[in-house]
């Protein structure tokens, strides 16, 4: 067993925290004030072959391991989580559903320019009554000709204003009272297709979330993403991998608030001493890299697997529900150490905190995850 990073991987974090630091921290907080999407810095990521990492190279992708891709998650998170959710998205929803399922002719035709960063990668999943239990959708595509006809609406989908196109699930047909659902790859220029970004969040401002709205939207057949009726399996599968862009979104925010809480320890001074010098101060910072080192570990673990082509939900489950509930213990214990200027805008970790929070919500809540984990465990 080896835990050490390979060169290429040691390579990328280095460029990558050298990115971060010096690009991308910099104007995290204003961006965050003005929700302003931070389209100038995807370009410089598209140009350093980042937007396309773990896709084959004949795509414009670099063919790199999810490993990497984890990486580039956390050290962008680490600096501003808008803009690693906003890359985490790209990849693992709106990427990964045409690399594991689309045709040759789909993917030179719509994940290329995801690669490229000529197109931003999103997923159409979530509506009003459907989110996890798809079930609950209500988005109906309907054959006319050769076409679908697709109406409906989707809500919480992530870089849909920057998307030239997106694979969303829909009703294909009913059987027996039983919903078959489908993905399919719709044009975000086409007719009665609207994106309404009018979101206001509690964190994660510059990250671009909108609404769909969908009017008798119509698509070829052969826009079919997969098998008919194989939308289902397909989300889930897609729902795994995206997990562990979370995950490293979570080790991200939580490394940058345990950075801030431990500066900010060796600097103030109470009754003579640094807050360092406290065993409570002390004890609370170790807890912190402890459960980082943990949560990183169960990241790489999870991802590893998948790039075996083992089994992995148990492992993106747990590495999604440890990191995002530990992003928020952590968050939460560096405004503690800050204290009063914890809770002021200008020291940053209170953002951290606003970030963290839809981690244990987003492509599935923590009790989601714990019923995934349940059941891969056999009860």
């Amino acid at each position: 067993m080896n835990f050490d990073l390979t060169s290429e991987q040691q390579m990328i974090r280095k460029t990558m925290r050298e990115f971060a630091d010096e690009v991308v921290a910099p104007g995290a907080i204003e961006r965050d004030r003005t929700k302003a999407f931070p389209k100038e810095i995807f370009k410089q990521l598209a140009d350093m072959g980042m937007m396309g990492l773990p896709f084959e190279e004949e795509y414009g992708g670099a063919g790199a391991d999810t490993t990497s891709f984890a990486i580039v998650t956390e050290e962008l998170s680490r600096a501003c989580a808008s803009t690693g959710i906003t890359y985490s998205a790209h990849i693992s929803l709106g990427g990964a559903p045409l690399h594991l399922f689309g045709t040759k002719e789909q993917k030179e035709k719509y994940l290329t320019p995801i690669c490229t960063g000529e197109s931003f990668g999103a997923f159409g999943l979530t509506e009003p009554n459907a989110g996890s239990d798809a079930g609950g959708t209500e988005t109906q595509a309907k054959e006319d000709g050769r076409d679908f006809v697709i109406n409906g609406s989707k809500v919480y989908i992530t870089n849909a204003s920057y998307a030239k196109h997106l694979a969303l699930t829909a009703i294909t047909d009913i059987k027996d009272g039983k919903k078959e659902i489908s993905a399919i790859i719709v044009p975000t220029n086409a007719e009665g297709f609207t994106v309404l970004d009018r979101y206001e969040k509690m964190g994660l401002n510059a990250s671009n979330t909108t609404e769909l709205i969908l009017e008798n939207v119509r698509v070829p057949q052969e826009n079919l993403l997969g098998k008919k009726g194989n939308g289902f399996r397909q989300f889930l599968v897609t729902l795994d991998g995206g997990r562990i862009g979370i995950a490293a979104m979570a080790v991200g925010i939580a490394q940058a608030a345990f950075e801030r809480a431990l500066s900010y320890s060796k600097e103030r001074k109470q009754f003579g001493q640094t807050l360092s010098s406290f065993q409570v101060t002390q004890f609370k910072l170790a807890d912190m890299a402890m459960k980082i080192e943990l949560a990183r570990n169960m990241v790489y673990k999870a991802s590893w697997l998948k790039d075996e082509g083992k089994p992995f939900t148990k492992e993106a489950a747990m590495a999604k529900l440890y990191a995002s509930e530990i992003a928020m213990e952590i968050a939460d214990q560096a405004i503690q150490i800050h204290g009063g200027y914890g809770y002021m805008k200008e020291y940053e970790v209170e953002r951290y905190m606003r970030d963290a929070k839809l981690l244990e919500i987003g492509e599935g809540t923590s009790e989601v995850q714990r019923m995934v984990i349940a059941r891969q465990i056999g009860c």
